[in-house]
């Protein structure tokens, strides 16, 4: 696939990986250029790029606000109608008053497009060549089975945004993206939205085998609890309940949900208990301006903060009961006590502060890409849907660690499937799931009745379900890169 995203040879290896890797490998030197025989030689080497790969989801890319997953997250979350712009800002504008996914020109739909084939090229590196490579068969499993979850994350984040939804039931033979299995220059049409879905599950279910009995050094690589998380998670997209529910159950099994006194912490140490994948930003490594602490959370003196804080959707925040915990890592009047702001943090109502970074001068903030908490709300939708007796159970489970004074929920059917998928807006706020969520289910987008100012996001408050705007643009550059490339419709 001849495109300006994923032309680079071993871009990974070209990034310093000190901090996000494991101890056995911290004390490799960065490499500015290795040939590719010499990078994928033996297991050893091949660690080191794929621990560059774990390091490359906080780098920054083109600007600032581009900062690896945390940015695409905060991207995906703008879209939709939960987190609120108070005041315009030119930080993702484009992505909240959407004219930036019908516009193929645009720097914010050509993030995620070129981020995620970045990953996969250096992925497909890794695959390709850990069969020959020398080394036990034990790293060969461990590498392999985390640059298989790699591929088929990245594929599954791009099918979401740039194909049609997955309907289960249906052929599915709607166009989605291109998949990439090899590292050349070839070009390669978009495959079905099927084919990509049939990809995905082919490399989670090896990864699921591969990487059985590996004990990771820590949370920034990906052993078999993300495997299951990231099978269950595509599963309910899919609408694959049994499989969903069944796996999730499996990788939330034995984890424990965070303390109330946790949830309240500011959700900056993928050392966490309840985290099974995120990022850690060290002091060497930190991208200063660029970090997701220096966009999402409420305490970090950069500019972006100080004018626009990210706010809740005033209509969810008031169905959160006084007694959850999340309640109170919003403030209603935008005051903050315990964070003593100062004058030049402009205030406004239902601000967020579930993020916080290490200071103000410090934006520093681990980034969760999953957690057990998820699990336990695919568990509960994906058997609330399947109408078994258990959904609510295991909702009131989650629930209690939450609320304490939460009573089991007599909701059955729909109902039951209502009140899960608000606690996913609830509990999932920030993390990079709405925009997502609303696709998946054929929701309409309906900002309407909060306080999301229509100024602001240029009169967009209300996306029909099937709007073709659900399906971002390709953009343009890759097109004219790769000629098999189908354009969505402008």
């Amino acid at each position: 696939m001849k495109s300006n995203y994923i032309k680079q040879v071993l871009l990974i290896v070209t990034i310093v990986v000190l901090g996000a890797c494991s101890e056995d490998f911290s004390e490799k030197k960065p490499t500015e250029f290795v040939d590719y025989d010499g990078a994928t030689k033996t297991t050893e080497n091949l660690m080191i790029t794929l621990n560059g790969i774990h390091r490359s989801l906080y780098i920054t890319y083109e600007d600032q606000s581009q900062a690896g997953l945390g940015g695409l997250m905060q991207q995906t979350d703008i879209a939709g109608d939960d987190v609120v712009f108070p005041i315009t800002n030119g930080w993702f504008l484009q992505v909240y008053n959407w004219s930036a996914l019908s516009n193929e020109n645009s720097a914010d739909i050509r993030f995620p497009y070129r981020t995620y084939y970045r990953i996969i090229r250096n992925a497909n590196t890794i695959i390709n060549a850990t069969d020959t490579a020398i080394g036990s068969v034990k790293d060969k499993n461990i590498v392999k089975g985390q640059a298989l979850l790699y591929r088929a994350f990245c594929h599954f984040q791009l099918v979401q945004l740039y194909g049609k939804r997955y309907v289960n039931g249906e052929a599915n033979s709607q166009l989605g993206i291109p998949i990439i299995l090899t590292v050349g220059n070839g070009n390669f049409p978009r495959s079905t939205v099927e084919e990509v879905y049939a990809q995905i599950n082919k490399d989670l279910d090896e990864a699921n085998i591969l990487l059985a009995g590996y004990s990771k050094p820590n949370n920034s690589h990906l052993n078999l609890k993300v495997a299951q998380g990231l099978k269950g998670r595509v599963a309910l997209t899919q609408g694959n309940w049994a499989i969903a529910a069944d796996y999730a159950n499996k990788a939330r099994s034995g984890m424990s949900l965070m303390s109330v006194a946790d949830y309240g912490a500011g959700f900056n140490n993928y050392n966490n208990k309840e985290w099974m994948w995120g990022s850690h930003i060290n002091e060497v490594q930190t991208q200063y301006f660029g970090n997701f602490g220096a966009y999402m959370s409420r305490n970090f003196s950069s500019t972006v903060i100080r004018s626009c804080p990210k706010a809740i959707n005033s209509k969810l925040y008031n169905l959160i009961p006084p007694t959850d915990v999340r309640s109170t890592i919003f403030s209603k009047d935008g005051s903050h006590p315990n964070l003593e702001l100062t004058s030049v943090f402009v205030k406004f109502p239902y601000t967020s502060q579930k993020f916080l970074a290490i200071g103000t001068g410090d934006s520093r903030c681990d980034v969760p890409y999953m957690r057990a908490a998820e699990m336990y709300l695919i568990e509960a939708e994906a058997k609330a849907r399947l109408g078994q007796a258990d959904a609510a159970t295991i909702l009131y489970d989650f629930e209690k660690a939450r609320n304490p004074e939460y009573v089991l929920s007599t909701n059955t059917g729909q109902a039951l499937v209502d009140e899960i998928l608000l606690q996913r807006r609830i509990e999932l706020w920030g993390e990079g799931f709405r925009f997502f969520d609303l696709k998946r289910t054929n929701s309409a987008l309906d900002r309407t009745g909060a306080n999301h100012d229509s100024g602001i996001t240029n009169g967009v408050m209300i996306v029909p379900s099937g709007d073709k705007r659900w399906q971002w643009l390709i953009p343009k550059v890759e097109i004219d890169a790769n000629p098999l490339v189908k354009q969505n419709e402008l």
